[in-house]
C-alpha cells in the first residue's frame, strides 16, 4: 500500500517521514495530530530542519557505548557517557576520546589562498610554516567575530580551516563572499571526521598506532601520517582542554576502524570515551571562549581577552584592523574576566552587579569546576570594575553572591 508522500507504508523511508510529521503534528493544531499525513510535504521541506538532525559516522557506536545523545549544533551527539565529572577528571589526569566529527573544514587551495586567509582573519598567517597551526577568528566588519577556529598550513598554497560546527554554513558563506582574491574554496566538512584524544597520556598511548614519532611534536604543529592502518590522517596536537594530546582527521569510512583503535591502544593507560559536556567544563577551566557564549556578532577581539590573536604587524590588512587597533589603543568600555566563587554556581545570563546590587555586567559561562570545586565562570563587566583583584557579585535567584576576578586559566595543575 503506497503512503501519501509516495513510499510503500512498510518502507523504512515512509516511517521516518511518518515519524517527524508527527512531530511536527503540534505545529498544525488537533487535526494534525490525530492525523499525521495531514502534515504537507511543503511544510515538511520548510520545518524538516527542526527536527532532523545529522548524525556522525560514529553514532551506532556511542548508542551501543551508553551515551547520552542530546541535540547539538545540529548533531545527534553524546553529551555524556559515565558522567560529567568522572569524565572531566579522566582527560585532567589520563587521557579521553572526544567524537568532535561535527566540526567544519575548509580548504584554501591556490596562489591566493595565503592572501585571502589572512585578510579573513586576525591572525598573521604570515608567520605560520608547513605543519603549523594557529588559533584566530573572523572579524565580520562590524567589529565583532563570525566564528574563532584553526588554521593548518600544509603549504605556501594550502590551508584548512577549522570552524565550529554551529556556524558551518554562516562560515563558509562568509569566506565565499570574501573570496574576491580567486582562492579555490572546497568545503569538506560533511566528508570529514574527527577524534579528539586529549590528556596527559594521550600521545604516549597514540604512539603504538603509527611510525611516525608523535610524542615529541611541539604545541600546534601537525603531522600526515599512516595511523590505525589507514593513510592520510592528519594528526595535530591541538585541542579544547588543556590537558595535551592530539586531534586526529581522517575519512567518515575510516572511523569506525580508528575509533576502535584508538580505544584500544589508550586500554592500559585508561582511556574513557568523553561526552561533550565534559569538554564544555574543561574548556571553562582553562578560560577558552565558546562561540555563542563569550564571543559573538557583537564582542570584539580585544574585548574578549584576544588581542594576542590580533596582530597589528606590517602585512596584515584583516578586516576591521583600524576598529580593534583603535579599540587597543584607547581602550575598551568593558572585558571579558574569568572570576571564582566560594558558594554559588554561576550561570550564562546571570547579572555581574556591584555591592549594592548595581548592574555592571553579565555572566556568559559558568559552572562548578570539577578539578577546584568551586564555582567559576566568565562573563563581560564594565572596565571600571574589571581590575584583576577585584570582587564583584553575581546575582543567583536575587541573591547577590560574591566572586572575585581572578587571571585565566582557573586549573592551573
Amino acid at each position: 500500500m503506497i503512503g501519501c508522500w509516495g513510499y510503500p507504508k512498510s518502507s523504512a523511508k515512509y516511517a521516518k517521514k511518518r515519524e517527524i510529521a508527527t512531530n511536527l503534528a503540534t505545529v498544525f493544531g488537533s487535526a494534525g495530530r490525530q492525523n499525521p499525513t495531514f502534515v504537507s510535504i511543503k511544510n515538511l521541506e520548510n520545518l524538516i530542519h527542526v527536527n532532523v538532525m545529522k548524525r556522525t559516522a560514529l553514532y551506532d557506536r556511542h548508542v551501543a557505548m551508553g551515551g547520552k545523545i542530546v541535540p547539538f549544533a545540529g548533531f545527534e551527539m553524546p553529551v555524556q557517557f559515565e558522567g560529567v565529572n568522572t569524565e572531566h577528571e579522566t582527560v585532567r589526569r589520563a587521557l579521553g576520546v572526544f567524537d568532535v566529527s561535527h566540526m567544519g573544514e575548509f580548504w584554501a587551495e591556490g596562489p591566493h589562498a595565503a592572501e585571502l586567509v589572512q585578510r579573513l582573519t586576525t591572525n598573521d598567517v604570515n608567520q605560520l610554516y608547513d605543519g603549523k597551526v594557529q588559533y584566530t577568528c573572523f572579524p565580520n566588519g562590524r567589529g565583532g567575530i563570525v566564528d574563532d577556529l584553526l588554521v593548518y598550513r600544509f603549504s605556501p598554497e594550502k590551508y584548512l580551516l577549522v570552524v565550529n560546527a554551529a556556524n558551518i554554513d554562516k562560515d563558509w558563506a562568509w569566506v565565499n563572499s570574501q573570496n574576491h582574491h580567486g582562492a579555490l574554496l572546497t568545503n569538506a566538512s560533511d566528508a570529514t571526521s574527527q577524534l579528539a584524544v586529549q590528556g596527559p597520556l594521550a600521545l604516549r598511548a597514540m604512539q603504538p598506532l603509527t611510525d611516525t614519532p608523535i610524542e615529541d611534536m611541539e604545541y600546534y604543529t601537525f603531522k600526515v601520517l599512516r595511523f590505525a592502518g589507514v593513510d592520510n590522517v592528519l594528526l595535530s596536537t591541538t585541542g579544547y582542554t588543556g590537558a595535551g594530546g592530539c586531534e586526529i582527521y581522517f575519512e567518515n569510512k575510516d572511523a569506525e576502524a580508528i575509533y576502535d583503535a584508538v580505544l584500544k591502544a589508550g586500554e592500559p593507560y585508561g582511556i574513557k570515551p568523553i561526552g561533550l559536556a565534559a569538554r564544555d567544563t574543561l574548556r571553562l577551566e582553562m578560560g577558552f571562549c565558546l562561540y555563542g557564549n563569550d564571543i559573538d556578532d557583537t564582542t570584539s577581539p580585544i574585548e574578549a581577552g584576544l588581542g594576542w590573536i590580533t596582530k597589528f604587524t606590517d602585512g596584515n590588512p584583516f578586516i576591521d584592523r583600524e576598529m580593534m587597533a583603535a579599540q587597543k589603543a584607547n581602550g575598551v568600555k568593558r572585558q571579558l574576566r574569568g572570576f571564582v566563587m566560594e558558594k554559588g554556581i554561576p550561570r550564562q545570563h546571570y547579572e555581574i552587579c556591584t555591592g549594592d546590587g548595581k548592574k555592571i555586567g553579565e555572566v556568559t559561562s559558568g559552572t562548578m569546576s570539577p578539578m577546584l570545586r568551586k564555582g567559576i565562570g566568565m562573563g563581560y563587566i564594565e572596565t571600571a570594575h574589571a581590575k584583576l583583584g577585584n570582587t564583584v557579585y553575581i546575582n543567583i535567584r536575587e541573591k547577590l553572591m560574591p566572586a572575585v576576578i581572578e587571571k585565566l586559566p582557573f586549573y592551573k595543575g
